[in-house]
């Protein structure tokens, strides 16, 4: 089983090493000593949400404190390129469940989208709250799946936005029920051309009343293809995430693990 993780700010693990102490404290600090009801001895995991990983054990855990020897600190590399989740406004929590398993699944970024369809709209302090809502979801999420970086989650886009970063795109895949190519296809012609080394792998999903003609005229001249992810049609909260668990395997995120 792997070690509990808890948060510490970024940069806060820089120059330590094994034998050294870190201490967590304020919310996550007391969420180890108070609610997980941490020992000493207990191994965990500290991370930066930047790529920093310390694996210790529990020296002290009392009220909001939690103190860690360290047994060593590790630096896992920034991806080559970015796994980019661009997840349409939907009604209900569906958006949501889309960002929080994208992040699971190894998204490195979250994009909110304002389609046209799109019933739910994102405006004044209702948009700042939905967003500050989104990236605290997205932190629990690579939280509990104990990643060292957690995604980005960017300021929602418009339609103007979202194709100027398709044109930028190394990679931008609309995902369409109208489609004929497979998904795979679409990306094993991509890594064909050799493993990506910079940019962006968009994956961009629709509202539940799907994207307009118009959107995708646009996508497609500033170089998005369309994908097909399944037979028969997935909801805006699992759309993604499925797409995104494709790519972990077709592009190497996702390496199988050696026999031990």
């Amino acid at each position: 089983m792997s070690n509990p993780v808890f948060f510490v700010p970024a940069g806060s693990l820089d120059g330590l090493v094994a034998g050294s102490t870190a201490t967590v404290t304020g919310p996550e600090g007391r969420h180890a000593a108070t609610v997980r009801r941490l020992g000493p001895g207990e191994p965990v995991d500290l991370v930066d949400g930047r790529g920093t990983r310390a694996r210790g054990r529990v020296s002290r855990a009392e009220g909001d404190v939690l103190a860690v020897v360290l047994d060593g600190v590790d630096r896992e590399p920034k991806p080559p390129y970015r796994l980019v989740l661009v997840q349409a406004l939907a009604k209900g929590d569906r958006d949501e469940l889309a960002a929080e398993a994208a992040t699971e699944l190894g998204a490195d970024v979250v994009v909110p989208w304002q389609a046209e369809r799109s019933i739910v709209r994102w405006k004044g302090e209702r948009g700042a709250k939905s967003l500050a809502k989104w990236r605290a979801l997205v932190a629990a999420a690579a939280k509990q799946s104990r990643r060292a970086w957690v995604p980005d989650v960017d300021e929602a886009h418009d339609g103007g936005e979202l194709t100027a970063r398709v044109g930028r795109a190394a990679l931008a895949i609309v995902l369409h029920e109208d489609a004929t190519a497979p998904l795979g296809a679409l990306l094993d012609e991509f890594t064909a051309q050799g493993a990506p080394t910079d940019g962006e792998v968009l994956f961009i999903v629709g509202p539940e009343g799907g994207i307009s003609p118009a959107e995708i005229e646009r996508f497609t001249a500033a170089g998005a293809r369309l994908a097909l992810l399944a037979p028969h049609v997935l909801r805006s909260s699992t759309a993604g995430p499925a797409a995104l668990a494709i790519a972990g395997d077709r592009l190497g995120r996702w390496p199988a693990r050696s026999a031990s």
